[in-house]
């Protein structure tokens, strides 16, 4: 290994510098005292779990994320956490035990075996919220207010909410019995948005020409609001469930677009993210100029079951890297520059000046920066035998 190789990082591992660090904390800072205003309490995961807890009821994909390693002193499979939701499921059902709604928040950050294609990074930092004990759309409702409220005070001045609701696609397609083969292919047909293909799929293998005209239907129902009536209309022979879907995008519609009314909407009827583990309403809000959402979440009431406590589940992730990067203010030129000097006077000044929560920087021996390149912009001169704060010329 040369000297040069061992400033490098690994591929998609990254450093955060000034003014970027100073930025993401403060903005941390911003979220955490919104959530708490909210009723949320923060909880703190561990780095590491076990894997039977860690990716319990999480779907391969997850799985495929997450880097593995053996435990030392037990010889039993630990893996990095890459996701903090089933973690703070886990402490839901397990740990905490509580009745009732219960709102928990979080911000740490997580490894990932692979980079993100649109992101780049392994190490996003997760900051996030997660509503549990309450199966209602008013619990729903909440999460998608805060997920916008989190993303203006990031910066975010043009929103796009994408809203969809795994139920639909799972009920049309409970109990058609066809091989595992053909769902895979239909499922990748549908994300894909491949119609020809999708028509030829449905035809071979859907038998009830209602059901057939439905399941060709749907990846076609997407657009603005305007696309859940006529969804009524083209799934109007579906089971009872895919009509209460729909009536719970309504009504989710309604609900967050009275307080955020700049917000614009669409609607992907056929969106399957997450399908192994969501359950009811699934939501992406995007921001222009970003290549993927900025922040995701939905239902996924099954998740605490394996943990011996089902409880109903909802909430949203985002990566406070990326949100950091919304607003990219420098720091504020507002410091304090003080001299080197042995001078208790001027010790006691500088003590007091921090106390009081300005940002004091004392010169060292020799140092050639000055004032300016620490964000200064006073400094302490002595008048009158007393050390006074005066601005820098």
């Amino acid at each position: 290994m040369t000297i040069a190789d061992r400033w490098l990082l690994p591929d998609g591992m990254d450093e955060i510098l000034p003014p970027q660090a100073t930025r993401m904390e403060e903005l941390r800072r911003t979220l955490l005292d919104l959530y708490d205003r909210w009723g949320y309490d923060l909880v703190m995961p561990p780095p590491v779990e076990f894997l039977d807890s860690l990716l319990t009821g999480t779907g391969t994909d997850l799985d495929l994320q997450t880097f593995k390693l053996t435990d030392q002193l037990t010889g039993r499979m630990m893996g990095a956490s890459a996701d903090v939701t089933p973690q703070v499921a886990r402490m839901d059902a397990h740990s905490l035990k509580r009745q009732g709604p219960v709102r928990l928040c979080y911000c740490t950050t997580v490894l990932r075996a692979q980079a993100d294609k649109h992101q780049g990074g392994r190490s996003p930092m997760q900051v996030g919220v997660e509503l549990f004990g309450h199966a209602g759309l008013d619990a729903d409702v909440e999460v998608l207010r805060l997920a916008l409220s989190s993303l203006a005070a990031a910066g975010a001045r043009e929103t796009h909410l994408a809203l969809s609701h795994i139920a639909i696609y799972r009920e049309l397609v409970r109990g058609i019995g066809w091989s595992e083969d053909v769902e895979r292919a239909l499922f990748d047909a549908i994300e894909r948005k491949a119609y020809v293909v999708i028509d030829e799929l449905v035809a071979a293998n859907v038998a009830d020409p209602k059901l057939a005209r439905m399941l060709s239907e749907l990846p076609r129902l997407h657009g603005g609001a305007e696309i859940l009536e006529h969804a009524r209309l083209a799934l109007a022979d579906a089971p009872e469930a895919v009509r209460e879907a729909l009536d719970q995008l309504v009504r989710l519609h309604r609900g967050v677009v009275a307080e955020h009314p700049e917000v614009s909407f669409y609607f992907d009827l056929a969106e399957l993210r997450g399908y192994q583990y969501h359950t009811g309403m699934v939501f992406a809000a995007y921001v222009p100029g970003y290549g993927q959402a900025l922040s995701k979440g939905g239902r996924y009431d099954d998740t605490g079951k394996a943990f011996g406590r089902a409880r109903p589940a909802t909430g949203f992730s985002m990566d406070l890297k990326q949100l950091a990067t919304l607003a990219e203010r420098e720091p504020p030129t507002n410091g304090i520059w003080a001299p080197n000097l042995e001078d208790a006077a001027l010790n006691d000044a500088i003590n007091r000046l921090r106390a009081q929560g300005e940002r004091v920087i004392q010169a060292l021996p020799d140092q050639r920066t000055g004032p300016g390149a620490h964000r200064c912009n006073r400094h302490l001169v002595l008048q009158d035998g007393e050390w006074r704060t005066e601005p820098l010329a």
